[in-house]
Parts: structure tokens; sequence; C-alpha cells
């Protein structure tokens, strides 16, 4: 498999090229984002792994361009910046997983194979039909549109996600480790808030402007996906 790493610090890039060569993957390394644009275009990668702080642009507009031309490869941000918020703009940005450095090497290891397995997964499902519907809201997973009572509502790929897996799973209850293991994979960290951030990000867009409100709170349970109450 193909790995890209967006690196401009040559003793990470080595250290990461040495490591993941190990396992058998085939490394490319790219110093800024703009060559990293020009290779993404040359070359059919499995995965990227990428710095947020880069020269010349950063990895946070990087992979945005990156999953508005290629939505379905997989983007791994490993970068210094921690904070909630600097995770979230990095999932709002289309990362399908975020480390922060310093980071142990085994645990890199088992994020790109659980991103890759969850990529493979998708592709070997061969799903019957790329629109869901649920009472006036439709989503089609083909263009990754949505529409309610046909307007129609702008989502990060994030909130995306988070929605076609709430639609998908509809008038069952969903606890938080359930959402954490299917929306942001097995290495979430449930100890953060980022699913109830997630949810209410979604029931702005979703729910607000309507009478009818979709996406239900389960005091002590989790979360539903219905229009009975």
């Amino acid at each position: 498999m193909k790995v890209l790493i967006i690196e401009d610090n040559a003793r990470v890039s080595s250290l990461l090229k040495r490591g993941l060569e190990s396992q058998g993957y085939q490394i490319y390394i790219s110093e800024d984002a703009e060559d990293a644009l020009v290779l993404v275009e040359k070359i059919t990668f499995d995965l990227v792994i990428t710095d947020i702080m880069l020269p010349r642009m950063n990895g946070i507009e990087l992979s945005k361009m990156i999953k508005q031309k290629y939505p379905d490869l997989p983007i791994i941000m490993l970068t210094a910046l921690g904070t909630i918020d600097e995770k979230i703009e990095g999932f709002d940005a289309g990362a399908d997983d975020y480390m922060v450095k310093p980071f142990e090497i085994r645990e890199l290891y088992a994020r790109i194979k659980a991103v890759l397995q969850r990529k493979s997964s998708t592709i070997q499902k061969d799903e019957l039909s790329s629109l869901l519907e649920y009472q006036d809201l439709q989503v089609n997973r083909s263009t990754n549109r949505v529409f309610r009572d046909g307007k129609e509502i702008e989502l990060t790929p994030k909130e995306f996600k988070l929605l076609v897996f709430l639609m998908s799973n509809s008038e069952r209850v969903l606890s938080r480790e359930e959402i954490a293991e299917n929306v942001w994979g097995n290495h979430f960290d449930t100890g953060t808030n980022y699913i109830d951030v997630y949810i209410a990000y979604l029931r702005k867009k979703i729910d607000k402007d309507f009478e009818e409100k979709l996406i239900h709170t389960r005091p002590g349970m989790g979360f539903i996906f219905t229009h009975q109450l």
C-alpha cells in the first residue's frame, strides 16, 4: 500500500519512513502541502499522513482540498496541535483520525490499520443504494448532499458521516461508544465531549428550522434518530 507522508521535519519524516517501511508500506515523502497536491494528482495513494503546520499551505486547507477531489482517500493528521478546538477543526477538514505529537509509533501502526480496514469494509459493503431517506430528510451518499423538505443543508465531512450513521440506525438508541467506534474509529477518546459537540452541530443544521425534530437524546443511554418522541 502506498502512503504519502507530508512533514517538513526531516527527523520525523525519516522516523516515519523507516517504521512504516518495516510494516510493508511503500512510502512517499513531501515537505510541503503544494508539492503534496502534485503527488496526489500523479499517484494513487491508499493513505495520507499529514502535519498541520506546513510551509506554503497548512494541513487543514490541504486536507479540505484532497477530500473535495478524493473523498475516499483516508487522512491521518499527525501534529503537535492538540486542543479540542484544533482536533475538531482537523476532523471538520476531513481527517479520518488525529494523533498528537509526541506519539508512540506502535499506536500509529494500529491507527493506520484501523483506518485502512474501515475503508476496505466500506468498499466491500457495496451499498445497494446511495440514497437514504427518512421523513422529509434525504441524504445522497454519492454526492454528499443533504436535503430536508427540499432545502439543501451543508455539512462538514464528519457531520455527514455522523448523520449517515444515525439515519442507518434510525429508531435505535445509540450509545456514545457505538457512535465513536463507527464514526471516529476504535481509537477515539470517549472521555472527550466530541460526540455531544457534533450532535449539537447536527441539531442546529438538521432540526433547528423544522417543527418536527429527528435527533433526540435519551439521558443515560445515548442518542436516537426518530420522528417519534
